[in-house]
């Protein structure tokens, strides 16, 4: 079982490669998915953290940290996120009967195996039940450490979801509502994660607050451009910079006051007139014995594809490991990329290469399905039509796009004509936001499974 997290693979490769109606596209189509499987063992969290994490007689050290671990008479292992399994795993290798007892919440699914640590399974992106106990039995832990002992808390994206528990007053059903609208406005992560913080007796810092004064090591694995400790996973464990008004003027500035449950909008109303105890901020004393080490991100997986596009003889440019924006606009500016590089030769000569990393948005206007990565490459193939030699590929290294069960998708030169030789119309399927469908009939969504890392969006661009 371990072995399949250190091989990630799209699984169906030879598909895609041969959709391609002319050699050269399809080495373009080649190139583009050898450059995202290497990105995804790269970025593999059980690798990551067995290379960054080292035990050298009774010091664990990370990076240049060095922590005496005969100072703690207990050592506690906490977290969730769709990594944390795999981080889990590793982590006990390193520290085996070190460690005292230990809760993690992971995606139904996980393969990791550990043996002192529970991986408690739970849903991701809806918050459920499970996620509900688990978050509990995880504050039941840490409330039971005391100052001589040590908490380890492993954090990634998709912690959010696995890890709810709503503030008093606000039911799991509500918060799974605010969650949803959230996810259809073409919010930003750094924005929905803001509301959570805010109906969450866990995120936001309340976690190292209930730690506390227990020494506290954060090993994160970052899926939230720019690393901001504080979003990633809504930060249960670090000070949390935003307010109870932030959260009230994003749900008003995306439209969803109105809609969200009463109960939510008179907590935040409350929260923002001082009578609900703010998150914990940088001055409190619980966040004196916490630090915070980030292992990975979407520059670790960049930075592999990049070097794998170069090993193939690509003249290659890592762009970006910070972008934003609406998915069907991004996909027009890659578009663009492409066309440039075949009219002039910029910003490099062909055969070229550009990775971009990050995370887009969509606003969800239409009835169909899809992710932020397929609508990018829907988007991207419609500006691409009648080019040879040109793939657009785009994908989430956690393998699921959206509420889909695919990773990504793939466009090429040709993908316009096929569709309509299929009876599709790509500017009507990206209207009503249903790419899932669009490239399912094509048979171009990228398809990894869960790949039991998350580092954000990949895209990649290829002219040949």
């Amino acid at each position: 079982m371990g072995e399949q997290l250190n091989m990630p693979r799209i699984q169906n490769k030879e598909a895609l490669v041969s959709n391609a109606e002319t050699e050269l596209t399809a080495k373009a189509r080649t190139v583009v998915l050898e450059a995202f499987e290497a990105a995804l063992t790269t970025a593999n969290p059980k690798a990551i953290v067995e290379a960054q994490v080292v035990l050298n007689r009774d010091y664990l050290e990370i990076g240049e940290k060095r922590i005496n671990l005969k100072k703690f008479k207990r050592i506690f292992v906490v977290g969730g996120g769709k990594a944390s399994g795999s981080m889990a795993e590793a982590l006990e290798n390193i520290l085996s009967n070190r460690i005292s007892e230990g809760v993690i919440n992971v995606p139904y699914g996980n393969i990791a195996r550990t043996r002192r640590i529970e991986l408690h399974e739970a849903g991701h992106p809806t918050p459920d039940e499970a996620g509900l106990t688990g978050a509990k039995k995880i504050l039941s832990l840490v409330q039971l450490a005391d100052k001589d002992d040590l908490v380890i808390c492993l954090i990634s994206g998709g912690g959010s979801s696995l890890m709810p528990l709503p503030r008093e007053g606000i039911t799991l059903s509500e918060k799974r509502e605010v969650n949803k609208l959230l996810l259809k406005s073409g919010a930003t992560i750094d924005e929905i994660n803001t509301v959570r913080k805010h109906i969450s007796d866990f995120k936001g810092g309340w976690l190292a607050k209930h730690a506390s004064p227990t020494s506290v090591i954060n090993l994160v694995l970052s899926d939230v451009v720019g690393d901001p400790l504080d979003s990633i996973a809504s930060g249960p464990t670090v000070p949390d910079s935003t307010t109870f008004e932030d959260a009230v003027e994003i749900l008003r500035g995306y439209n969803l006051w109105q809609a969200i449950p009463h109960s939510v909008q008179q907590l935040l109303i409350d929260g923002k007139n001082g009578l609900i105890k703010e998150t914990p901020k940088s001055d409190d004393p619980a966040f004196r014995r916490v630090s915070s080490h980030i292992l990975g991100n979407n520059r670790t997986a960049t930075t592999a594809a990049h070097a794998k596009l170069q090993s193939s003889g690509l003249n290659s440019i890592l762009l970006t490991t910070l972008l934003e924006g609406e998915a069907r606009q991004v996909g027009k500016i890659f578009a663009s990329f492409a066309r440039e590089i075949e009219a002039s030769g910029n910003p490099r000569p062909r055969p070229c290469g550009i990775v971009v990393g990050g995370e887009t948005t969509v606003a969800v206007v239409g009835k169909g399905r899809g992710g932020r990565n397929q609508e990018i490459a829907l988007s991207a193939a419609i500006e691409i039509a009648g080019m040879d030699g040109v793939a657009v590929g785009s994908m989430s290294t956690d393998g699921v796009d959206g509420p889909t069960i695919a990773a990504g998708a793939l466009a090429d030169g040709t993908t316009l004509a096929r569709s309509k030789e299929c009876g599709l119309d790509a500017k009507v399927a990206l209207s009503n936001n249903d790419s899932y469908s669009f490239f399912t009939k094509l048979g171009d969504r990228i398809m990894t499974g869960p790949t039991g890392t998350n580092v954000n969006d990949i895209s990649i661009i290829v002219v040949m």
